[in-house]
């Protein structure tokens, strides 16, 4: 297993900071301290609290973004793409539960970046509703309002981070299968 970095462990704990208090609540000194080293340390390997906010949220997005090309291009069913979304949102959160909250929470705060996320985040969500509308019209999802589907769904998976058990004690598979059922057979013909 690689050793993380001197700068990983510093956005990893920011992650966890800003989850707990909220981005705009964590102070570089708030970082420091919860590292148990000088705030001026942090400027070593960081340049601001913007920059890991950055990190976290670009990373996460492009790394959904990729995930949704791969699932896109997969000559299986609109039904086995769902089931690799779902899949998708279990490995990526259960990788990162407290970069996702930042996600979810505080990318409104993104300067720079913050056009680049909003455009990768409506491409996903327009490929995911593309796969709905394919499985309606190929009569293997019912055809009831897409954005409907596409709101539950998304809301869903967008919320793991909030109750997914501790990274040491989920089987993925096992709660990647168990919300597919959940979520899917709902509106699988």
């Amino acid at each position: 297993m690689r050793q993380e970095t001197r700068r990983e462990e510093i956005i990893n704990t920011a992650a966890k900071l800003f989850k707990e208090k909220g981005y705009s609540a964590v102070t570089m000194r708030d970082l420091a301290a919860e590292m148990g080293i000088k705030a001026a340390s942090l400027y070593n390997h960081i340049s601001s609290k913007q920059e890991i906010l950055k990190e976290i949220i670009i990373s996460l997005a492009e790394n959904f973004t990729k995930g949704m090309q791969n699932i896109k291009q997969a000559n299986i069913s609109n039904i086995d793409k769902l089931e690799k979304v779902v899949q998708l949102h279990v490995d990526i959160t259960a990788n990162n539960t407290y970069g996702m909250a930042s996600l979810n929470n505080d990318w409104m705060h993104l300067e720079e970046k913050r056009d680049y996320y909003l455009a990768l985040r409506a491409a996903y969500e327009n490929d995911f509703r593309n796969v709905l509308i394919d499985g309606v019209n190929k009569g293997e999802i019912v055809n009831v309002n897409i954005e409907v589907m596409l709101f539950s769904v998304l809301s869903t998976l967008r919320s793991l981070y909030l109750w997914i058990p501790k990274k040491e004690d989920l089987d993925t598979q096992l709660l990647s299968s168990q919300l597919s059922k959940v979520l899917i057979n709902g509106i699988n013909i």
